[in-house]
């Protein structure tokens, strides 16, 4: 490998990452803050918080719901939260059964309520299992939010509010996804966190 080479890739791919960053902070915090206060809402109105995507988005559908359960920045209450991507004998029973577009509106049909909240991370927008989840979800009176790029795709126009991250690079928007997950995270703990608590170092 040659190192100059090297560091030029990660000074494009670092710069680029920097750039979408500026852009979403500019131009759609409010959306994010917006984001939150759905989240907030659930948890605060005793509702739960799913989440669910495929891929890299299962990824992060796993590690933001752990950190409502677990903790984040500041001692406080286990959150209610739950992704719907690490069970595999529901996951691979539900595709092989019903179809894997069902893997996640199956999970909603049995453990959605009203005034809960459905999170779909996608970068596509256009996953069928995801749109599937997101029409069931309506039906079931689960409040419905996005993280999506690429323009939003179909999912867009499926959800109560979606946030459309301005890149078409698969992995940019999954690192700005979990970063604005993150965010989100930290607005829930300054509601919930325990009296006097300060974020840890």
């Amino acid at each position: 490998m040659d190192p100059i080479a090297a560091a030029d890739t990660v000074r494009e791919h670092l710069s680029e990452l920097h750039r979408v960053v500026e852009e979403v902070a500019d131009a759609h915090a409010g959306a994010v803050a917006t984001l939150a206060g759905y989240v907030i809402s659930a948890i605060a109105g005793g509702g739960k918080v799913m989440f669910c995507g495929n891929g890299g988005s299962a990824a992060d559908a796993q590690h933001l719901a752990t950190e409502y359960v677990v903790r984040f920045a500041r001692e406080r209450r286990a959150l209610p939260a739950v992704a719907l991507t690490t069970d595999t004998s529901l996951l691979t029973a539900g595709a092989n059964d019903y179809g894997f577009e069902t893997v996640f509106a199956r999970q909603v049909e049995a453990l959605g309520r009203p005034g809960d909240l459905l999170v779909l991370h996608s970068t596509s927008g256009n996953s069928p299992n995801l749109l599937e989840a997101a029409r069931v979800a309506r039906a079931a009176g689960v409040r419905t939010v996005a993280l999506l790029a690429k323009g939003g795709g179909a999912l867009r126009h499926e959800v109560d509010f979606a946030v459309v991250v301005p890149t078409d690079s698969t992995a940019r928007a999954q690192e700005l996804h979990l970063a604005i997950g993150h965010v989100v995270c930290e607005l829930a703990d300054r509601i919930f966190a325990s009296p006097g608590e300060e974020e840890n170092a």
